[in-house]
């Protein structure tokens, strides 16, 4: 089969990235083939269900017109600087046009070694590789922007993580790019002002081509940064590792580690086990953002023209950050709790309900949910802290068109406690638990009786405290 490759980022400069074939596994297998994304894509899912299929998935076969290589980057890991950081385990085969025109990367992460590999083995395990499946294709189906999942492949290889050795396993990615804040930061820590010129040039025509050179480009990528987190928070997601490798300037939630959505909501809630101060807890996301920001905005800098003015100028972009996620938050918390047009005098209410819900750890998904079935009253330990409250939203909410809340909560997420039964199935050779879950997350707002058992929180025996990235 011939894929409709066209490989722009493979046009720029060899500094860019290192060309680099995968490294063929052992004995590939499938796992699961996303056909409703390789229909978008205009591939042919049967074919990337056969064994030719399975070995260009797995990295044993280069399709024709592929372009393999692994992009170059930097980033700011929990605050500390790294110089150069790049695809140390993924891939990128090329880029496919799909029948709308739009461009989207292939990427296979797990692909073996690069140059950027440091220490590490350049492979993935099983259960990373089925948890940012599960995850990225819950949020497309939130309608979160975000990579998605082409398909999983299984390696027949044993991999050594933590000690232990685990199922190998390669997932093919797919995303608008896979370009960073972390790449812009590889050539400006070089002092490379022509790369960042081509490179800002690339994201432009890519992603926004309504925008007007590198202020123009900071100020389309800080809008939407804005829209993300806030679509973030009114899921209740935490990212977990928001390092400036890990922003996608296209505006797409990418790198899911040791992701998570809170059960019991507090804004203060940290699942990652790298995540030892909390840098990136639900309630710091926001914050992060804009300073994840700030440094790609120092990143353009050279390319700005006069230093005071264009520090000026990006100050101010970068400072747009905030009334933007604003306006985004107060707009997705509003229709939360039934309002479709909310306006910043209805934050007293929706703060206080948030407030409540923290003091009495209430189920973030089921208490939304809750306010129209009549059952967020179920989530509270002390009926009385929903009870004060229910009178002014009720009052708030006469009068409101039907329906705005069961478009905006889900009746289920990818809940922690389920991930881990689907993987811990799968290493012992069951994958019926990883596809009934994604069964369930595909029309994550639509109530199912036959999935009613993925709506319930955890037992408290069942939660889970720690998530891990994997690598």
């Amino acid at each position: 089969m011939t894929l409709p490759f066209d490989n722009s980022y493979a046009r720029l400069p060899e500094r860019f990235y290192a060309r680099q074939a995968p490294v063929p596994v052992r004995a590939p297998a499938p796992i699961s083939v996303n056909r409703a994304l390789a229909e978008r894509l205009g591939l042919d899912a049967d074919w990337l269900e056969s064994p030719e299929g399975t070995a260009a998935l797995a990295g044993n076969a280069v399709p024709e017109g592929a372009a393999p290589l692994a992009q170059a980057y930097a980033g700011h890991q929990f605050g500390g600087w790294v110089p150069q950081l790049g695809d140390g385990r993924a891939i990128l085969l090329g880029e496919v046009l799909a029948p709308d025109g739009l461009r989207f990367d292939i990427q296979l992460k797990g692909a073996g070694q690069t140059p950027f590999s440091r220490r590490g083995d350049g492979r993935a395990w099983l259960g990373p590789v089925l948890r940012e499946y599960i995850v990225s294709e819950a949020m497309a189906a939130l309608g979160v922007p975000t990579t998605r999942a082409l398909a999983a492949v299984s390696t027949g290889e044993q991999i050594l993580r933590d000690g232990f050795l685990r199922p190998g396993a390669v997932l093919a990615r797919v995303a608008a790019s896979h370009i960073r804040v972390g790449t812009f930061q590889y050539f400006a820590a070089r002092g490379d002002a022509e790369a960042l010129g081509l490179l800002v040039d690339h994201v432009i025509a890519r992603h926004y081509p309504a925008a007007r050179g590198p202020l123009g480009l900071l100020q389309a990528v800080v809008a939407a940064q804005a829209r993300l987190i806030a679509a973030w928070m009114s899921f209740g997601f935490i990212h977990g590792v928001m390092n400036t490798d890990n922003m996608a300037v296209s505006g797409e939630t990418i790198d899911y580690g040791p992701c998570a959505f809170m059960d019991g909501y507090h804004p203060d809630t940290v699942f990652s086990s790298i995540d030892q101060y909390g840098r990136y807890a639900y309630a710091n996301q926001p914050q992060i953002a804009a300073w994840n920001l700030a440094q790609f905005a120092t990143c353009l800098l050279p390319l700005m023209g006069e230093r005071e003015a264009a520090v000026a100028a990006a100050t101010e972009a970068v400072h747009g950050f905030a009334p933007a996620f604003q306006g985004a938050w107060l707009r997705r918390f509003g229709r939360k709790i039934g309002l479709s047009a909310a306006t910043k005098a209805d934050l007293p209410l929706i703060e206080s309900l948030l407030g409540r819900m923290a003091t009495e750890r209430a189920d973030f998904t089921r208490t939304f949910h809750g306010l129209s079935t009549g059952k967020a009253r179920d989530e509270f330990t002390d009926p009385a802290a929903f009870d004060s409250w229910e009178p002014a939203w009720r009052a708030r909410i006469a009068g409101e068109p039907a329906g705005v809340m069961a478009a905006a909560n889900p009746v289920r997420i990818p809940r922690n406690h389920r991930i881990e039964q689907a993987i811990t199935a799968a290493v012992e050779g069951d994958f019926a638990p990883f596809h009934r879950l994604n069964a369930a997350l595909a029309d994550p707002f639509r109530p199912d009786p036959d999935f009613a058992a993925f709506e319930a929180a955890p037992w408290p025996e069942e939660a889970v405290q720690r998530t891990f990235c994997g690598t």
